[in-house]
């Protein structure tokens, strides 16, 4: 059977240096964006290493709950799917509300993922033995870790509400290994670490992002994060490919893969059971399986 891997926000940057050693890997890759234009340059740079099975592109605006349950009917429509990389993550200087009117920092961070992925479950059920890879973000140490509503109390600030996005992610991703422990189907978060990517040299390089206090330090956070954030985004990949991939992750499952490429402890907020349900209840309110 034909092994198969769903790239999302795979047309540039980390997403894209991702499908590239998916591809290598001997997978058929779908890569996921909302460019056309983008998405064919993907394609073909994709295409043009030689690789067992041509890739694709699937255009989809992921801030869109209803286009990410489009997206996920024509993936399983294909058959079984063997790997889902959910790769996509925005952050916003200023709030904003996604198409269905939920912030956007957890609509696209959070919710794009959580859905796509229970919706593909059958899918990756039925191309056991599968993997499930989440991105992660070391922005999750300065969340707010209050779950009960989709905003946190407080002025809005983009790194800190894109840290509690990714964290609740991270949270789905672990309850989630456990739920499907033993169904053939492993669960993984991949930490990039730092990249040169459109997000770290735009967005991040705004102080707004951060709460007042961080402010003060501004400059020696700038100069630290752009030591940090300064290697391609083909390293940053690794940490992805790794866990969609490799060998001495067979039979596991609940893994966080650091930016080094192997595993690493889980951040202690994202393994509390409480985070877990709390964030469970809030994205089914949100973002139902079933509409109508």
């Amino acid at each position: 059977m034909k092994q198969t891997a769903v790239v999302t926000a795979g047309t540039a940057g980390i997403g894209l240096e991702t499908a590239l050693g998916l591809a290598e890997a001997g997978l058929a890759v779908s890569v996921v964006g909302r460019n056309v234009e983008r998405g064919a340059r993907a394609v073909e740079r994709i295409n043009a290493t030689a690789p067992l099975h041509s890739a694709r592109f699937l255009a989809a605006d992921l801030s869109s709950l209803d286009a990410v349950r489009e997206l996920a009917n024509r993936i399983t429509a294909d058959g079984p799917l063997t790997v889902l990389v959910n790769n996509v993550g925005a952050m916003f200087a200023d709030r904003q509300d996604s198409a269905d009117g939920i912030e956007a920092s957890f609509a696209v961070n959070h919710l794009s993922p959580y859905l796509l992925t229970e919706l593909l479950l059958p899918a990756l059920r039925a191309g056991a033995p599968s993997r499930i890879v989440n991105v992660t973000s070391g922005a999750i140490g300065v969340a707010k870790r209050v779950f009960d509503a989709v905003e946190p109390p407080g002025g809005y600030y983009g790194f800190h509400w894109y840290g509690r996005a990714k964290l609740a992610n991270l949270a789905y991703t672990l309850e989630l290994a456990g739920r499907l422990d033993d169904t053939g189907v492993s669960v993984f978060a991949a930490d990039p670490g730092g990249a040169a990517t459109e997000m770290t040299n735009g967005t991040m390089r705004n102080p707004k992002i951060v709460s007042p206090g961080l402010r003060l330090l501004w400059p020696l956070v700038r100069r630290k994060f752009e030591r940090s954030t300064s290697g391609p985004a083909s390293v940053a990949a690794k940490p992805s490919i790794f866990a969609a991939t490799d060998d001495s992750l067979t039979g596991r499952t609940g893994v966080v893969i650091g930016p080094q490429a192997h595993p690493v402890t889980p951040f202690r907020a994202a393994t509390d059971p409480r985070t877990a349900d709390a964030v469970r209840r809030l994205s089914e309110h949100l973002a139902p399986l079933t509409v109508g």
